[in-house]
């Protein structure tokens, strides 16, 4: 009898795992050099070239100044929320340099078409007109880009949320401007805004409310700290004096002065006794002034202060 062949099962391959580490194979330091002329990475501790022929991915120009940046690049600009269109639109250019006569009144045409379809729609109208808006005011309260974005973010929300509706564009606009500032740490009070936008304190604070809500937005309350720097500033205050009033207002903190309390007064008495211990001494109508509250309200503060923190000052 013939004996049956038992086929013989392979070896299972054995499947190796390489770990590749942040650090050199040779003397494992994490410490590397890039040079970009021969596009290698070495170590620095032993000199051992670990990466070649790097593909650099800038570009293959250069620029001395802002001008030949603009003339040398092939790209656009950077895609923002401040313009309805996020800037994406195209423009057909008015100068009729390589158009004969007989087709100047078409492109004429084109142009104005072109115009005209840049924005269509509702929404769109609303976008151009709202941020045209946001611009003036954040140019007015002198923001940062940065705020104009997230505002921008915020009312594009609220109009996709349809929360638009039954209230006017300014207020919203207003309020979005509030929200951002109040995210970035950078806060401006309802009268600052209001005195810009024409649009009452009571409007903006029902619809930033109103907004929050709805877009689930968190606000922490605003800090006595975030005024200071910007108050100091317009008092022309020394840098000592500007770092007493921020102790001050922290130890106020700790011993829970400020609660009930808004902190544009506080942040105002802080920075009267800080210029007074520094012998740069403020009127306290001008910090009233700057801090857009009453001189009642800065005397009812700073003597709450030093009463209560026992600052050996006397006003």
């Amino acid at each position: 009898m013939s004996e049956k062949r038992v086929p013989k099962k392979r070896p299972k391959k054995k499947e190796t795992t390489e770990t590749v580490e942040n650090c050199c194979p040779e003397c494992k330091s994490t410490l590397f050099k890039y040079d970009q002329s021969k596009g290698e990475r070495t170590c620095r501790c032993c000199g051992l070239v670990i990466e070649e022929n790097i593909i650099d991915n800038g570009p293959e120009w250069r620029a001395f100044d802002h001008e030949q940046r603009d003339k040398r690049t092939r790209v656009g600009a950077p895609t923002t929320s401040t313009i309805h269109d996020q800037g994406l639109s195209t423009t057909i250019d008015w100068k009729n340099n390589n158009i004969s006569s007989q087709n100047q009144a078409q492109w004429y045409r084109l142009r104005k078409w072109q115009r005209k379809i840049r924005i269509s729609g509702s929404r769109e109208r609303n976008l151009a007109f709202a941020l045209s808006e946001l611009d003036r005011y954040s140019s007015r309260l002198g923001l940062p880009r940065s705020i104009r974005e997230s505002s921008s973010v915020i009312y594009r929300k609220a109009l996709d949320n349809k929360l638009i509706r039954g209230r006017s564009i300014e207020g919203v606009v207003s309020a979005s401007i509030y929200i951002a500032c109040r995210q970035s740490n950078l806060p401006r009070t309802l009268d600052e805004i209001s005195e810009i936008s024409n649009v009452t304190k009571k409007e903006i604070g029902r619809t930033y409310r109103f907004i929050a809500r709805e877009l689930n937005i968190k606000l922490t309350p605003t800090s006595p700290v975030d005024y200071i720097p910007r108050f100091a500033s317009e008092l022309e205050l020394s840098g000592e004096s500007q770092a007493k009033a921020i102790k001050i207002v922290n130890q106020s903190l700790e011993e829970g002065i400020t609660s009930g309390k808004g902190p544009t007064g506080i942040a105002a008495a802080a920075l009267y006794i800080a210029s007074v211990l520094f012998g740069e001494r403020r009127t306290q109508r001008d910090i009233a002034e700057v801090a857009g509250v009453t001189e009642v309200t800065i005397r009812n503060r700073y003597k709450e202060l030093t009463e209560k923190l026992d600052l050996g000052v006397s006003l």
